[in-house]
């Protein structure tokens, strides 16, 4: 599968997947931790339902860009089983230009501005007392990473154009 990726973002996947085995990882050791603390010692642990859902949220976007990165998306092949030659390679560009535009709109544009005005009016969660700004932060980080594999996917499409006859 890491064929699709251009060898110019294999470090980014790289990254990108460590990462979410990291986050993975640790939202395991919470969710454990707060099953033992719940049943077996005599005061349940505080944070861990909080930080659990905080790692979600991280899990679910960053890997939403993973599997952008690796097209593990779900997509309709109505109109591109149609379509050869030419005609396929516009219809790929334009899928990726549009689901690129989405992510800079949404994710990157609406998620910086959600995470400056929570930045901005000092709001933290309730349990953790951690600024609600870092766990938001990962939206315009999941959308600049859906955009950079965005622009990678249209350039190698653009490079199969020339050669398509």
């Amino acid at each position: 599968m890491s064929a699709l990726i251009s060898p110019r973002l294999k470090p980014v996947d790289t990254l990108l997947r460590y990462t979410l085995i990291v986050l993975m990882s640790l939202i395991i050791l919470d969710v454990s931790w707060q099953v033992i603390t719940r049943f077996l010692l005599p005061t349940p642990s505080s944070y861990t339902e909080e930080l659990a859902r905080f790692l979600l949220v991280w899990i679910s976007l960053l890997g939403a860009a993973y599997a952008y990165a690796h097209r593990l998306h779900l997509g309709i092949e109505l109109l591109a089983g149609r379509l050869s030659g030419r005609g396929k390679h516009w219809l790929a560009i334009t899928g990726y230009a549009l689901s690129g535009l989405f992510a800079l709109l949404a994710l990157v544009i609406g998620g910086s501005q959600l995470t400056l005005l929570t930045l901005e009016l000092k709001q933290v969660s309730g349990a953790l007392g951690l600024p609600m700004a870092y766990v938001y932060c990962v939206l315009p980080l999941s959308g600049t990473l859906m955009v950079l594999f965005s622009l990678d996917f249209i350039c190698q499409e653009l490079n199969k154009l020339k050669h398509t006859t």
